[in-house]
């Protein structure tokens, strides 16, 4: 496609957006259990509002936005607060959770070189976000991946005999992605504060909404900054913050760790750069659209949107242990669901799924399905439930199997 060489009017460009628009998944409806998260029209509308103010506003340089260096900083304030972070942590907002997690995994790197470290080495569980692998090759970071356990929660024990001289990072997750499960934080944490090395736990998933289900009474272990030895945590406000895309914080437990993450030179024509993440131009509007939200939202807000998600989980959960050769993966601790099927392929029941409209994450080993669940899918779980019958029965009656669908794409 070439450049038009005459321009558009406005309406016919919009007309054609909402044109190939009307192929994507109605996540406003909650027919997505992946990638979108929705709170309602009047927080949609609010953070367009506030993004679209902010559009155009660059972060990399707060000396012409000083609004932006205030809005950033009392996001990371909010964040560092539900964290348990204290008056010394400290941290930056990212693009979203794998920005957060790069930069984890730099801060690891770095703070080892000063200790002599040349060839960097962090444990994790096979459990762990696979951004962690792009962390590793972008920094020169060797990952070793150790098993999890039966219940899919990181093994403590396994990662204790991989760690080395080499090791400048341990990673646990609050919860994990693929299974939900929240990762022995404690026993992770006091392993790297033994070694005095970095761990940081990746709450991209579980940071807003398990202080939030911890306020309702829900018993969880500990998994935040409470516990010694958490050097930092990530936590997408784009997930189940509701706010819009491109909205990630990490929160360091103090300034010196914080400064490993960051970015310095003057080795160019150009004079002083500094960075604080990964990007240079850094859009102000997801941090002001995160800001409004959580203002507009507070406490009692998410408090709740997380019973809405959580009794749409626990909807969701009793419909598929009701469903004959049906297998939960570990126990969800807080709204992501993994299952399997006894006598049906799942990645042929999700193929049967996304042709019915409803979009769920493929996943391996085991070959299993993925629900994020979040405040839009209350009313839609019988529905969802009815539609996962159908598929499994079909999928049955064919002896059907599928290919498993990336969960990112290349082109």
């Amino acid at each position: 496609m070439r450049l038009p060489r005459n321009g558009r009017p406005a309406d016919d460009v919009l007309a054609q957006l909402d044109a190939l628009q009307s192929n994507d998944v109605d996540w406003k409806s909650g027919r997505a259990f992946s990638l979108a998260y929705h709170a309602g029209a009047d927080v949609l509308a609010l953070a367009s509002d506030a993004l679209a103010r902010y559009q155009s506003t660059n972060a990399l340089n707060a000396a012409a936005f000083p609004s932006l260096r205030t809005l950033q900083s009392e996001v990371v304030a909010m964040v560092a607060d539900l964290l348990h972070g204290g008056s010394e942590a400290a941290g930056f907002m990212t693009s979203g959770g794998t920005e957060s997690i790069l930069l984890a995994v730099k801060a690891a790197r770095n703070r080892g070189r000063t200790r002599g470290i040349t060839a960097p080495a962090m444990v994790l569980p096979t459990s762990a976000h696979a951004a962690f692998e792009k962390g590793a090759e972008y920094f020169g970071v060797r990952s070793v991946r150790v098993p999890v356990r039966d219940d899919f929660t990181a093994d403590a024990r396994a990662m204790a005999d991989a760690i080395t001289a080499d090791t400048v990072l341990l990673v646990a997750s609050a919860p994990s992605y693929p299974q939900g499960v929240i990762d022995p934080v404690a026993e992770i944490a006091a392993l790297a504060q033994a070694r005095d090395i970095n761990c940081h736990v990746d709450a991209c998933m579980g940071g807003i909404i398990l202080p939030m289900l911890e306020r309702l009474g829900r018993p969880l272990p500990p998994f935040d900054f409470r516990v010694p030895g958490v050097t930092s945590m990530s936590v997408d406000l784009h997930k189940y913050g509701y706010t819009a895309k491109g909205a990630s914080v990490i929160v360091h437990r103090n300034k010196a760790l914080r400064k490993q993450q960051t970015f310095f030179t003057d080795n160019w024509l150009g004079g002083l750069y500094a960075s604080s993440g990964l990007l240079g131009t850094k859009s102000g509007g997801p941090i002001a659209a995160a800001w409004a939200v959580m203002q507009y939202l507070g406490e009692d807000g998410y408090l709740r949107l997380t019973a809405t998600a959580r009794e749409a989980t626990e909807a969701l959960i009793a419909g598929l242990r009701a469903m004959p050769g049906v297998r939960i993966l570990g126990e969800p601790a807080a709204t992501l669901v993994a299952f399997t099927f006894e006598d049906a392929d799942a990645f042929a029941v999700g193929d049967v799924l996304a042709r019915r409209g409803w979009v769920v994450d493929q996943q391996q080993p085991p070959r299993s399905l993925h629900c994020t669940v979040n405040a839009v899918h209350r009313p839609v779980i019988a529905e969802f439930l009815t539609a996962l019958q159908a598929a499994v029965a079909e999928v049955r009656a064919a002896a059907r199997t599928g290919e498993q669908r990336a969960y990112g794409v290349l082109e």
